[in-house]
């Protein structure tokens, strides 16, 4: 091992923390002092190892000298009796002996620890004293803080210059910086890198934005500051414009009517532009994106967008031009119209408005005469011309269908369409004729509707009177009283359909009038209609005019009614009268050839005299006397002839009395006549036999008579009655008054009669005054042997006073004790015996016997 060190230059140690390289000189054991160097580094505030020769030595000092001096100072010593810190250990860390060797551990190094430790170690002293110095170089390092980024300028714009520093406040060199940059995506890359902290930037531009930072790095550590945002001031560049729905032409951008537009503004720029919108030079918006809803034709025009830096007040512009394109109102118009004096006919298609215009395209039956004839235009593809014209002599059909298709760019959907049919007028031509109402003028009216193109039609007449040709309808105007009576005047009807024209005439005479009746027979009261009608297919006349039975002309009033129209006048008469409206009616008219009348014959008949009536019943209802009850009869009621009755009332008689004045008995007594006026009360049921008058005056005596009416036919009134007062029957009460005294007047006697019996010791003269005193010779009837009971005894007579009375005895007869009796009878009998005819004194003896029974 000695041998090994003695051959090495270089000796390294190796420490838990660090790698140091050692310098040995080892002198043979020959008395000389060995010498051996060593290099350590450490960390401030972290350990380090300090050895002192492989063994423990048998004494040793360690000593410590600060760099750029000289002097050596002890720092531990061990000679043989413990080791000795000093206090100068203290300045250098924690230091502590390793057991078992001489190493030394400092742990928290300082960085005053830097310098040059030296072990003076002794071995072998008790034989031959060996000497080591060992010199170890401990190099203290400090580790890098926290690096902080500097910039001239955080914000500088595009094109200039700025720098970079990366600050440290402490670490041991040598250092290396490098400059980290981060995107806004996350993405890092190293901008720049070296010993120097410092770097320059020129030229900067928009891709220099983003966040920076500085990672400082030396032997021990590595650090990075923290984030710093570099933004990079620029633009705004043009302005990019981007319209939705995105629709590109010749001329620039377009949108369809009424849809929603959004015009996007975007210029690249920071800090962000400021956008404002402006609709051929006015502004109209600010903000990035304008979107116009529903937008219309008259938003057509140029839209620019102004983009603003206002942080370095630059700008810049972009113009658009947007066209709106709207469809035509409606749908495609088709028509057809003759051509070439209505020997042809042109199809016209017309859709005016919108833009661009509409693409017309007609279609259809376009004839194979076309093609006989070379035209080329007609026997193509659908056409494109908005106009056609058919051919001409009637090599068109009948009920050909011709179409025209639309289409605009505007529309959702693809075409729209109209169509027109070529067809001759269903019916024929037809002629009639009218007066102005001022009697001024004739018009001969021709017409031939229906049909496509329309007919032309034209007038002639006699003496070279006619009217030249008008499409549909055509009227002749002549002065009145100027039309030739009997001769026709002809209306032509030309279609382009046809080869040959239609006629119709007109041939002109005066009115004839008619009616349903001649003679019209009605009863008064009633309400008739008189007809007058005018004949057709003649010359329409004036308005018809009624004359009434005294020959004057007859308008709207109470008493007619006038109903009329062109062709008919009817006449109401009202409320008929057999003596006013009987007589000739006369109805007339006239027209520009003549005038003509009728006459009607109105009979008015009276009604039939109704039968007579009968009053069978005139009573009060109460004995208050204000309202009567009547009944009557109808002779040959089922005959009919009336349509009601004419009830009739009037005062004959007042009695004051009644009415409880306080005159004198002559005044109470006397009666006031009263004149006899008739009131009426007119019945319109003629069912009615019964009818009660209310509201009468009870101190009043009426007469009523009863008139039966048909219609204003009145009959013979019946003859007059009064009022009868009313009858109670009494008989119920009466009984029934009687039949309650009588069974009152028995019970109170059955009472009295037994009061009296059971009290005739305490009152014999009443007992006697009611049954009579008893003679010594009267004696009791005993028919049966069970009658004869003695005296006392219950059921029988008891005698009063006893048999030692000196005076006559009498029998009263008492009333059995329940105990006592029969119990066979049911009810209770009386009888009597009446005495013998002739016989008047004998006194009469009469048993009465009682005999109780129990229910």
């Amino acid at each position: 091992m000695v041998a090994q060190l003695l051959g090495l230059a270089f000796l390294y140690l190796t420490t838990s923390l660090l790698t140091f390289t050692a310098y040995a000189v080892e002198i043979q054991h020959n008395g000389e002092v060995v010498y051996q160097d060593t290099s350590v580094y450490g960390v401030v505030g972290k350990a380090v190892i300090l050895e002192c020769g492989p063994t423990l030595p048998d004494m040793y000092i360690w000593s410590f000298t600060k760099p750029g001096t000289e002097g050596i100072k002890a720092v531990v010593y061990n000679m043989g009796q413990g080791p000795r810190i000093q206090k100068l250990a203290a300045t250098l860390g924690q230091l502590t002996l390793i057991s078992k060797s001489a190493s030394v551990s400092i742990e928290k190094l300082p960085l005053a620890a830097h310098g040059l430790y030296t072990c003076q170690a002794f071995y072998n002293i008790e034989e031959e004293l060996i000497v080591y110095y060992y010199n170890v170089h401990l190099t203290v390092r400090v580790p890098v803080t926290k690096p902080f980024l500097l910039m001239s300028d955080a914000s500088p714009v595009e094109g200039s210059t700025m720098w970079m520093r990366c600050n440290l406040e402490n670490g041991t060199g040598p250092i290396q910086y490098k400059f980290q940059h981060e995107t806004r995506s996350g993405n890092i890359t190293v901008f720049a890198q070296g010993n120097s902290s410092l770097i320059n930037v020129t030229d900067i531009n928009r891709n220099h934005m983003g966040w920076y930072r500085c990672v400082a790095s030396n032997a021990v550590n590595s650090e990075s500051s923290n984030r710093l945002w570099l933004d990079t001031i620029f633009g705004p560049d043009v302005p990019q414009i981007d319209v939705t729905p995105y629709s590109i032409t010749e001329r620039g951008y377009s949108a369809l009517e009424r849809e929603t537009v959004s015009l996007l503004c975007q210029a690249q720029s920071n800090p962000a532009s400021q956008y404002v919108w402006f609709y051929n030079n006015s502004q109209v918006y600010t903000g990035p994106q304008f979107t116009i809803m529903k937008i219309l034709r008259m938003h057509t025009g140029d839209y620019a967008c102004l983009a603003q830096n206002t942080y370095l007040n630059t700008r810049s512009k972009k113009t658009i031009s947007l066209t709106v394109y709207y469809p035509p109102d409606g749908s495609p118009s088709c028509s057809v119209e003759p051509a070439l004096n209505h020997t042809s006919m042109r199809l016209l298609c017309s859709w005016p408005g919108g833009f661009p215009s509409p693409s017309l395209l007609w279609t259809g039956d376009l004839m194979h005469a076309g093609q006989d004839q070379g035209d080329p235009g007609l026997q193509t593809n659908p056409l494109t011309r908005n106009d056609i014209l058919l051919p001409s002599g009637g090599l068109t059909s009948n009920n050909s269908l011709f179409t025209c298709r639309g289409s605009h760019p505007a529309l959702k959907q693809l075409t729209t369409e109209c169509s027109t049919r070529t067809y001759i007028p269903p019916a024929e031509p037809v002629c009639f004729a009218y007066v102005t109402n001022n009697k001024q003028y004739l018009m001969l009216s021709c017409s031939w509707d229906g049909g496509a193109p329309k007919a032309t039609v034209w007038w002639e007449g006699p003496r070279g009177q006619g009217k030249g040709g008008e499409e549909n309808s055509n009227i002749l105007i002549l002065r009145y009283g100027s039309a030739h009576g009997g001769k026709p005047y002809t209306c032509h009807a030309k279609h382009p359909l046809l080869v040959q024209t239609k006629t119709c005439r007109l041939t002109l005479e005066a009115p004839v009038l008619l009616t349903q009746r001649r003679v019209v027979s009605v009863y008064e009261g009633s309400d008739v209609q008189l007809t007058c009608n005018l004949r057709a297919n003649y010359l329409p006349a004036t308005e018809i005019t009624w004359f009434n039975n005294q020959g004057v002309g007859v308008g709207e009033t109470s008493k007619y009614r006038l109903l009329r129209t062109s062709a008919w006048a009817n006449l109401t008469v009202r409320d008929l009268d057999e003596t006013q409206d009987s007589g000739e009616y006369r109805c007339s008219t006239s027209n520009a050839v003549g005038g003509t009348e009728i006459n009607v014959t109105l009979v008015v008949k009276r009604h039939p005299m109704p039968p007579n009536a009968t009053l069978v019943r005139v009573m009060y209802n109460s004995r208050q006397r204000n309202e009567v009850e009547l009944e009557w009869q109808v002779e040959n009621e089922g005959h009919g002839g009336w349509t009601g009755f004419l009830l009739e009332h009037r005062w004959v008689s007042e009695r004051p009395g009644r009415r409880g004045s306080n005159n004198d008995s002559k005044e109470q007594t006397e009666e006031r006549i009263v004149r006899p006026i008739w009131y009426d009360n007119f019945i319109r049921d003629p069912d009615v036999r019964i009818h009660t008058v209310g509201r009468l005056t009870p101190t009043v005596t009426y007469q009523f008579r009863i008139t039966p009416v048909n219609h204003r036919t009145i009959g013979h009134p019946s003859a007059e009655k009064t009022p009868a007062e009313p009858r109670y029957n009494v008989y119920p009460a009466v009984i029934g008054a009687a039949i309650g005294g009588m069974l009152f007047a028995v019970i109170v006697t059955v009472l009295l009669l037994v009061y009296i019996i059971r009290n005739r010791n305490n009152n014999p003269r009443l007992h006697d005054m009611l049954f009579g005193q008893q003679h010594s010779q009267s004696r009791e009837n005993i028919n049966f042997p069970e009658d004869d009971v003695v005296g006392g005894s219950e059921g029988g007579l008891e005698e009063i006073g006893g048999s030692s009375s000196p005076g006559p005895t009498m029998a009263f007869p008492r009333a059995a004790s329940p105990l006592t009796t029969s119990p066979t009878s049911a009810t209770p009998t009386t009888t009597s015996q009446a005495p013998p005819p002739g016989d008047d004194n004998e006194p009469v003896s009469v048993t009465i016997t009682v005999k109780a029974t129990s229910s």
